[in-house]
């Protein structure tokens, strides 16, 4: 049987864990497909190291011509990471004809457009399944299984280390700083992990994941995108004694014509499926017209389940491969959508605020949310010192206007202040 040759960029978690996998399962693969996988090259930046990571046959070099030179090889698999030079590196493998899959959400939320444009010129496939979610296999799913069905909302926890930070602080109590660095010592975050703890790696996902739903591409300049630092731990016990937990959600929905997405820490009730996804997995919630809602949950990140989302890739293009059938791009999907009306995005609002502990703050505060129209369900207030006290608020529904008109009046009020303000599922 012909044999598939693979170049491999990149020899990182998820690189290693793509070799390993490739060279373990190719019995299966190859009953699969009618053809072989194999690694011929990987490049990566320092040879000495990796070296003995690498099977007998295999060429390592820094030098990527190897890979692009080489009419052998077929697939490139891109696992570096980061945006540049990934972007220019997967650039000149299309060009030169190769097909590639790559894990890397960032470069597809921020370049996917151009680069699948680049892959359609050259009649070659670019596969990210890999890019949303690790080993959960969600766009493909949406690709397919969705195809025929009219999607109103995604909706999920689609970051593995804020999802760990945040069950460590709920189920132990733990502050943030105490939960982020066991997450470090555990490996599930990066020395510098802002883009995890931001919900910038959450608002990258939510990016691609919108473009396989609705069909349109968002910036992420427009898109709301608060994350998990400055979360209390006063903040994850109120909400427990509320009935919810505390968990970073991206959201996007279908509102009137258009489609409006953020990301950011949401209160969601005990009983609800997200509420039950905890550590390092993720999960995604598809609500389509037809179907309803459907949850996909699984491990979001590693290099295993990551390198499993990467190998379906390999496989598709080697069955277009072999089918003769390679070119077509992984999302079909385009169509206009109009601006979102902030008014129509409604929820109920959980509100944490600072005020002077003296008569007529509750008085000020309400008379604030009738100049805004807005109401409140539960009222606590927590805690004093004898000089201010903490009171807890969840609202009944107000839209993004009211709830950024709220914002302007207290900043005008030197005796309250909005700790936080966070959605309620």
């Amino acid at each position: 049987m012909d044999k598939i040759k693979i170049g491999l960029v990149g020899l990182g978690t998820v690189g290693s864990s793509v070799l390993k996998m490739i060279t373990e399962n190719s019995d299966k693969v190859q009953n699969i497909t009618g053809r072989s996988l194999s690694v011929k090259t990987v490049v990566i930046r320092d040879v000495a190291k990796h070296q003995n990571q690498v099977p007998a046959g295999v060429t390592v070099t820094t030098d990527l011509n190897a890979i692009i030179n080489d009419p052998e090889i077929k697939i490139a698999v891109e696992v570096m990471g980061g945006v540049h030079p990934a972007k220019e590196v997967i650039t000149k493998l299309l060009n030169a004809k190769k097909h590639v899959v790559t894990a890397n959400k960032d470069l597809i939320a921020s370049a996917g457009e151009e680069l699948a444009a680049i892959a359609k010129h050259n009649h070659c496939d670019l596969m990210y399944e890999a890019s949303v979610a690790g080993g959960i296999p969600i766009l493909r799913t949406i690709v397919t299984s969705f195809a025929a069905d009219y999607i109103t909302e995604v909706k999920g926890i689609v970051n593995g280390t804020t999802n760990y930070i945040l069950t460590q602080m709920q189920r132990k109590n733990w502050s943030y700083d105490l939960a982020l660095a066991k997450a470090q010592e555990l490996g599930f975050a990066e020395s510098d992990p802002t883009n995890d703890v931001e919900g910038i790696d959450a608002a990258y996902k939510m990016i691609i994941l919108s473009q396989f739903s609705y069909g349109t591409h968002l910036k992420l300049a427009n898109m709301s995108v608060e994350g998990i630092s400055t979360i209390q731990q006063s903040d994850v016990q109120q909400a427990d004694a509320f009935g919810y937990t505390i968990k970073l959600l991206g959201i996007s929905r279908r509102i009137d014509d258009g489609v409006f997405a953020e990301v950011g820490p949401v209160l969601v009730p005990k009983d609800h499926p997200l509420a039950t996804i905890n550590n390092e997995n993720n999960a995604v919630m598809v609500t389509g017209q037809a179907v309803g809602e459907t949850l996909f949950y699984g491990r979001g990140a590693g290099g295993l389940p990551t390198a499993n989302s990467v190998l379906s890739d390999i496989v598709s293009v080697t069955k277009n491969i072999v089918l003769g059938t390679t070119g077509n791009s992984f999302n079909n999907y385009q169509s206009k959508v109009g601006k979102v009306d902030l008014n129509n995005v409604i929820y109920p609002y959980y509100l944490s605020l600072n005020m002077l502990d003296v008569p007529g703050q509750m008085l000020k505060f309400t008379q604030i949310m009738t100049q805004i129209g807005a109401s409140f369900s539960r009222i606590v207030q927590t805690s004093t010192d004898g000089q201010t006290a903490r009171v807890v608020i969840i609202t009944h529904e107000m839209s993004k206007v009211q709830l950024h008109d709220l914002k302007q009046q207290l900043l005008a009020v030197d005796t309250m202040s909005l700790l936080a303000a966070y959605k309620v599922l």
